[in-house]
């Protein structure tokens, strides 16, 4: 027989990445909503090179100088590892006689190559010593090469683009990304899910980057708990395609040891459905979904297991049916 697993989910806290938003699930945007609905722009993000005959301490330093260069340039770009829809610019650098020569590659989100170019030439006593001063130099006189890519890569992307990224001509494209950090089949289990209830929350879900104006990612972890529990918190992230953290939904709770170790079952379609609101309402908030799109309640998925008669909270899974999240 299939026992009930007593999981009860507290309310998604929303957190917005430039502090707590009043009342996140009202679908008033205010004042910052309306400015984030202007139209969207990629953002190029400069991971630290490691192909560039630098240490690591320079490499770091010249990423972060190529992307001040860069935003000096009037484009968007930050020092880093991309976020799910950033265009990444890969930085390397080869030998050449007494001389070094930076190369410069830029991709879109899913990893294609949009064009590639060299610097000029650095003296390779000047590059060996890798001072502030000469990165920054190169940096600012190797942008306008890099910005050229940009664009010849931003125009051949218009041209081949068919979906409008802010979600005016259709509902917005989403990015999933996936879940990671569960354990069981707790990982596919949400990806599963939250595919589904996201699609009955008028979004348009896809694994690649192309046409996304948004991307959605999921983390799970596990700590110890007093009395025999493990404290679970899920992590939902949503982010723009310009690389600003929209916001993050968290949901919180405690479930007895390796309760969540098998099967999620019943207890994934909980979850997804709940985060699949929060999600929903970050977008909107956003002015991701449009005015009329943000105000229409969003489909009831069908089929939802039944709630036990006298439970509370957000939401809570109904009996385990076959396949199930099972007590251990």
């Amino acid at each position: 027989m299939h026992r009930i697993l007593g999981l009860i989910l507290l309310p998604l806290a929303l957190l917005s990445a430039c502090g707590p938003l009043p009342q996140p699930f009202r679908g008033n945007p205010g004042a910052e909503g309306r400015r984030l609905a202007a139209p969207l722009a990629y953002r190029i993000a400069v991971p630290a090179p490691s192909s560039a005959l630098l240490s690591d301490a320079a490499s770091a330093d010249f990423a972060v100088a190529v992307a001040d260069a860069l935003e000096a340039a009037e484009v968007p770009a930050v020092a880093g590892p991309p976020t799910p829809l950033d265009w990444r610019l890969d930085i390397t650098a080869e030998r050449a006689g007494q001389g070094v020569v930076p190369g410069y590659a830029v991709m879109d989100a899913d990893g294609k190559v949009l064009g590639q170019a060299q610097g000029a030439a650095v003296p390779l006593r000047d590059w060996s010593q890798s001072e502030a001063k000469m990165l920054r130099e190169v940096a600012s006189r190797d942008a306008s090469v890099v910005a050229g890519l940009l664009s010849r890569g931003e125009a051949a992307r218009r041209a081949a683009e068919t979906v409008p990224f802010d979600g005016a001509g259709g509902p917005p494209r989403v990015r999933f990304t996936g879940v990671r950090g569960a354990p069981g089949d707790g990982n596919e289990a949400l990806v599963r899910r939250m595919r589904e209830f996201l699609s009955t929350k008028g979004l348009v879900v896809q694994d690649g980057a192309q046409g996304a104006a948004f991307a959605v990612s999921g983390e799970v972890s596990i700590a110890p708990a007093p009395a025999g529990k493990q404290r679970v918190e899920i992590l939902w992230r949503v982010s723009r395609r310009d690389g600003h953290d929209l916001g993050r939904a968290v949901q919180l709770n405690e479930v007895p040891t390796g309760s969540l170790n098998g099967l999620w079952g019943d207890v994934a379609y909980v979850v997804a459905e709940e985060a699949a609101a929060a999600v929903r309402d970050i977008i909107a908030n956003a002015g991701g979904l449009g005015e009329a799109a943000a105000r229409r309640p969003a489909p009831e998925a069908a089929n939802a297991p039944t709630v036990p008669a006298g439970v509370t909270g957000a939401s809570s899974p109904g009996s385990a049916a076959p396949g199930a999240a099972r007590s251990h």
